[in-house]
Protein backbone atom coordinates (compact mmCIF):
# COMPACT_ATOMS: atom_id res chain seq x y z
CA UNK A 1 0.00 0.00 0.00
CA UNK A 2 1.22 3.48 -0.86
CA UNK A 3 3.06 5.29 2.15
CA UNK A 4 0.76 7.92 1.56
CA UNK A 5 -1.99 8.06 5.09
CA UNK A 6 -5.20 7.56 4.03
CA UNK A 7 -6.22 9.58 7.22
CA UNK A 8 -5.17 12.90 5.52
CA UNK A 9 -7.79 12.34 2.79
CA UNK A 10 -10.46 12.15 4.78
CA UNK A 11 -11.94 16.19 5.71
CA UNK A 12 -13.50 16.81 7.89
CA UNK A 13 -13.20 13.49 10.61
CA UNK A 14 -15.76 13.92 13.65
CA UNK A 15 -12.62 12.61 15.80
CA UNK A 16 -8.94 12.98 14.04
CA UNK A 17 -7.03 11.67 16.95
CA UNK A 18 -8.98 8.17 16.97
CA UNK A 19 -8.90 8.25 13.25
CA UNK A 20 -5.34 8.29 13.65
CA UNK A 21 -4.72 5.49 16.38
CA UNK A 22 -6.81 2.87 13.72
CA UNK A 23 -4.94 4.08 10.71
CA UNK A 24 -1.86 3.46 12.56
CA UNK A 25 -2.55 -0.02 13.48
CA UNK A 26 -4.29 -1.01 10.47
CA UNK A 27 -2.88 -1.38 7.19
CA UNK A 28 -6.46 -1.90 5.52
CA UNK A 29 -7.71 1.47 3.60
CA UNK A 30 -9.76 3.09 6.19
CA UNK A 31 -11.10 7.12 6.49
CA UNK A 32 -10.02 7.40 2.64
CA UNK A 33 -13.42 9.81 2.17
CA UNK A 34 -15.34 9.91 -1.37
CA UNK A 35 -16.03 11.95 -4.34
CA UNK A 36 -19.55 11.67 -3.82
CA UNK A 37 -20.80 8.31 -4.69
CA UNK A 38 -17.43 7.25 -5.99
CA UNK A 39 -13.95 6.75 -4.30
CA UNK A 40 -11.83 9.63 -4.56
CA UNK A 41 -9.16 9.72 -7.93
CA UNK A 42 -5.84 9.03 -5.98
CA UNK A 43 -7.79 6.41 -3.58
CA UNK A 44 -8.14 4.55 -7.22
CA UNK A 45 -4.81 4.90 -8.39
CA UNK A 46 -3.29 3.66 -5.26
CA UNK A 47 -5.54 0.33 -4.88
CA UNK A 48 -4.86 -0.38 -9.00
CA UNK A 49 -1.16 0.21 -8.51
CA UNK A 50 -1.28 -2.31 -5.56
CA UNK A 51 -3.16 -4.51 -7.40
CA UNK A 52 -1.00 -4.57 -9.95
CA UNK A 53 1.89 -5.62 -7.66
CA UNK A 54 -0.01 -8.16 -6.26
CA UNK A 55 -0.94 -9.62 -9.75
CA UNK A 56 2.83 -9.52 -10.83
CA UNK A 57 4.35 -10.69 -7.47
CA UNK A 58 2.19 -14.25 -8.51
CA UNK A 59 2.59 -14.09 -12.39
CA UNK A 60 6.29 -13.34 -12.60
CA UNK A 61 9.13 -16.01 -11.77
CA UNK A 62 11.94 -15.47 -9.17
CA UNK A 63 14.70 -14.15 -10.89
CA UNK A 64 17.34 -17.13 -12.09
CA UNK A 65 20.61 -14.72 -10.48
CA UNK A 66 18.59 -14.66 -7.28
CA UNK A 67 18.74 -18.64 -7.05
CA UNK A 68 22.34 -18.74 -8.07
CA UNK A 69 23.49 -16.56 -6.10
CA UNK A 70 21.45 -17.49 -3.02
CA UNK A 71 23.38 -21.40 -4.01
CA UNK A 72 20.20 -23.20 -4.27
CA UNK A 73 19.64 -26.23 -6.25
CA UNK A 74 16.85 -25.85 -8.72
CA UNK A 75 14.06 -28.21 -9.25
CA UNK A 76 10.45 -27.87 -10.52
CA UNK A 77 7.63 -29.88 -9.97
CA UNK A 78 5.32 -31.45 -12.55
CA UNK A 79 3.72 -28.09 -13.33
CA UNK A 80 4.60 -26.46 -16.62
CA UNK A 81 3.71 -22.88 -16.55
CA UNK A 82 1.78 -20.31 -14.55
CA UNK A 83 -1.53 -21.02 -15.91
CA UNK A 84 -1.34 -24.55 -14.87
CA UNK A 85 -0.58 -23.56 -11.39
CA UNK A 86 -3.37 -21.66 -10.75
CA UNK A 87 -5.52 -24.46 -12.38
CA UNK A 88 -3.56 -27.76 -10.86
CA UNK A 89 -2.34 -27.32 -6.53
CA UNK A 90 -2.22 -30.75 -6.77
CA UNK A 91 0.28 -31.01 -9.56
CA UNK A 92 2.23 -28.41 -7.65
CA UNK A 93 2.88 -30.80 -4.74
CA UNK A 94 4.86 -33.65 -6.38
CA UNK A 95 8.01 -34.08 -8.99
CA UNK A 96 8.46 -36.26 -11.19
CA UNK A 97 10.83 -39.27 -11.16
CA UNK A 98 13.64 -37.87 -13.09
CA UNK A 99 13.48 -34.93 -10.34
CA UNK A 100 13.59 -37.36 -7.62
CA UNK A 101 16.70 -38.86 -8.96
CA UNK A 102 18.10 -35.39 -9.88
CA UNK A 103 17.86 -34.44 -6.02
CA UNK A 104 19.70 -37.55 -5.17
CA UNK A 105 22.83 -36.78 -7.11
CA UNK A 106 23.07 -33.08 -6.29
CA UNK A 107 21.66 -33.18 -2.91
CA UNK A 108 22.84 -34.62 0.93
CA UNK A 109 20.42 -37.71 1.47
CA UNK A 110 19.78 -38.19 5.19
CA UNK A 111 19.76 -34.94 6.61
CA UNK A 112 18.42 -34.16 10.26
CA UNK A 113 16.99 -30.86 8.82
CA UNK A 114 16.29 -30.29 4.76
CA UNK A 115 15.44 -26.31 3.40
CA UNK A 116 13.49 -26.09 0.33
CA UNK A 117 12.51 -22.16 -1.11
CA UNK A 118 9.65 -22.21 -3.27
CA UNK A 119 8.06 -19.30 -4.87
CA UNK A 120 4.22 -19.98 -4.16
CA UNK A 121 1.90 -17.20 -5.21
CA UNK A 122 4.51 -14.51 -4.69
CA UNK A 123 7.86 -14.21 -6.05
CA UNK A 124 8.47 -10.77 -4.58
CA UNK A 125 8.36 -12.63 -1.07
CA UNK A 126 11.17 -14.82 -1.81
CA UNK A 127 13.35 -12.39 -3.44
CA UNK A 128 12.74 -9.72 -0.51
CA UNK A 129 12.99 -11.93 2.48
CA UNK A 130 15.16 -15.28 1.88
CA UNK A 131 18.29 -13.18 1.12
CA UNK A 132 18.07 -11.90 4.91
CA UNK A 133 16.17 -15.13 6.22
CA UNK A 134 18.06 -18.21 5.14
CA UNK A 135 21.53 -17.42 6.22
CA UNK A 136 19.93 -17.00 9.90
CA UNK A 137 18.88 -20.10 9.69
CA UNK A 138 22.08 -21.58 8.27
CA UNK A 139 23.94 -20.51 10.69
CA UNK A 140 21.34 -20.86 13.77
CA UNK A 141 21.00 -24.95 12.73
CA UNK A 142 24.99 -25.05 12.59
CA UNK A 143 24.98 -23.55 16.36
CA UNK A 144 22.50 -26.50 17.38
CA UNK A 145 24.80 -29.38 15.41
CA UNK A 146 21.49 -29.85 13.50
CA UNK A 147 23.35 -31.47 10.48
CA UNK A 148 21.33 -29.24 7.28
CA UNK A 149 21.03 -30.33 4.03
CA UNK A 150 21.70 -29.16 0.59
CA UNK A 151 19.18 -26.02 0.02
CA UNK A 152 16.41 -26.53 -2.62
CA UNK A 153 14.65 -23.99 -4.62
CA UNK A 154 11.72 -25.41 -6.49
CA UNK A 155 9.70 -23.57 -9.63
CA UNK A 156 5.62 -23.52 -9.15
CA UNK A 157 5.53 -25.32 -6.14
CA UNK A 158 3.09 -25.70 -3.62
CA UNK A 159 3.49 -26.53 0.36
CA UNK A 160 3.25 -30.28 0.30
CA UNK A 161 6.15 -30.55 -2.15
CA UNK A 162 8.23 -30.15 1.06
CA UNK A 163 6.39 -33.67 1.84
CA UNK A 164 7.52 -35.32 -1.07
CA UNK A 165 11.54 -33.54 -1.47
CA UNK A 166 11.80 -34.86 2.24
CA UNK A 167 10.37 -38.58 1.89
CA UNK A 168 12.67 -38.46 -1.33
CA UNK A 169 16.12 -37.97 0.09
CA UNK A 170 14.96 -39.21 3.86
CA UNK A 171 15.33 -36.02 5.75
CA UNK A 172 14.00 -36.15 9.70
CA UNK A 173 13.01 -32.65 9.50
CA UNK A 174 11.71 -30.83 6.08
CA UNK A 175 11.18 -26.58 6.25
CA UNK A 176 9.65 -25.15 3.21
CA UNK A 177 9.71 -21.09 2.88
CA UNK A 178 7.13 -20.19 0.54
CA UNK A 179 5.50 -16.83 -1.05
CA UNK A 180 1.93 -16.14 0.25
CA UNK A 181 -1.17 -15.02 -1.74
CA UNK A 182 -0.59 -11.40 -1.79
CA UNK A 183 -2.72 -8.84 -0.42
CA UNK A 184 -3.18 -5.21 -1.24
CA UNK A 185 -1.58 -4.54 1.80
CA UNK A 186 1.64 -6.62 1.08
CA UNK A 187 3.12 -8.42 -1.98
CA UNK A 188 5.67 -9.54 0.13
CA UNK A 189 4.43 -12.16 2.77
CA UNK A 190 6.26 -15.55 2.93
CA UNK A 191 5.22 -18.29 5.56
CA UNK A 192 7.65 -21.17 6.74
CA UNK A 193 5.95 -24.84 6.64
CA UNK A 194 7.55 -27.30 9.07
CA UNK A 195 7.11 -30.98 8.98
CA UNK A 196 9.16 -33.94 11.24
CA UNK A 197 9.12 -37.33 9.38
CA UNK A 198 8.28 -35.92 6.08
CA UNK A 199 6.08 -38.27 3.96
CA UNK A 200 3.96 -38.03 0.78
CA UNK A 201 0.09 -37.63 1.65
CA UNK A 202 0.76 -36.78 5.26
CA UNK A 203 -1.74 -34.47 7.29
CA UNK A 204 -1.65 -30.95 7.25
CA UNK A 205 -2.16 -30.92 10.97
CA UNK A 206 1.33 -32.44 11.12
CA UNK A 207 2.87 -29.42 9.98
CA UNK A 208 3.80 -26.76 12.17
CA UNK A 209 3.91 -22.27 10.09
CA UNK A 210 5.21 -19.50 11.08
CA UNK A 211 3.48 -16.39 8.49
CA UNK A 212 3.24 -13.08 7.93
CA UNK A 213 6.74 -12.65 7.12
CA UNK A 214 8.11 -9.76 6.38
CA UNK A 215 9.23 -6.35 7.10
CA UNK A 216 6.01 -5.39 8.01
CA UNK A 217 5.07 -8.01 9.75
CA UNK A 218 7.58 -10.30 11.29
CA UNK A 219 11.14 -9.34 9.92
CA UNK A 220 12.74 -11.97 8.58
CA UNK A 221 15.59 -11.95 11.03
CA UNK A 222 13.62 -12.67 13.74
CA UNK A 223 11.77 -14.86 11.97
CA UNK A 224 14.61 -16.99 11.08
CA UNK A 225 15.78 -16.95 14.89
CA UNK A 226 11.88 -18.10 16.13
CA UNK A 227 12.19 -20.90 13.39
CA UNK A 228 15.86 -22.35 14.83
CA UNK A 229 14.36 -22.80 17.83
CA UNK A 230 11.11 -24.49 16.10
CA UNK A 231 13.31 -26.66 13.98
CA UNK A 232 15.56 -27.65 17.57
CA UNK A 233 11.97 -28.55 19.53
CA UNK A 234 10.86 -30.63 16.55
CA UNK A 235 14.18 -32.42 16.38
CA UNK A 236 14.27 -33.61 20.19
CA UNK A 237 10.96 -33.91 20.44
CA UNK A 238 10.80 -35.86 16.97
CA UNK A 239 7.08 -34.04 16.21
CA UNK A 240 5.51 -31.50 14.54
CA UNK A 241 2.29 -29.55 14.27
CA UNK A 242 -0.80 -30.51 16.51
CA UNK A 243 1.89 -33.50 17.68
CA UNK A 244 3.86 -31.31 19.27
CA UNK A 245 1.16 -28.57 20.56
CA UNK A 246 -0.54 -31.67 22.01
CA UNK A 247 2.62 -33.02 23.43
CA UNK A 248 3.36 -29.30 25.39
CA UNK A 249 0.22 -29.62 27.21
CA UNK A 250 0.60 -33.26 28.30
CA UNK A 251 3.85 -32.00 29.70
CA UNK A 252 2.12 -28.69 31.31
CA UNK A 253 -0.71 -31.01 33.30
CA UNK A 254 1.88 -33.93 34.23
Amino acid sequence: MSDKRAKDRLDGPRDPDLLERITDRNPSRLGVGRAGSRPRTDTLLEFRADHGIARDAVLTNVDEGFIEETGLVKIGTLIEDTEEYLARPDRGREISAETAEYLREHCEEGPEVQLVVADGLSSSAVEANVPDLLPILLDGLADRDLRVGTPVFVEYGRVDVMDAIGEELDADCCVILIGERPGLASAESLSAYLVYGPERGGPTAKKSVISNIHQGGLPPVEAGAQLVDLIAEMCERERSGIDLREDDREFVTD
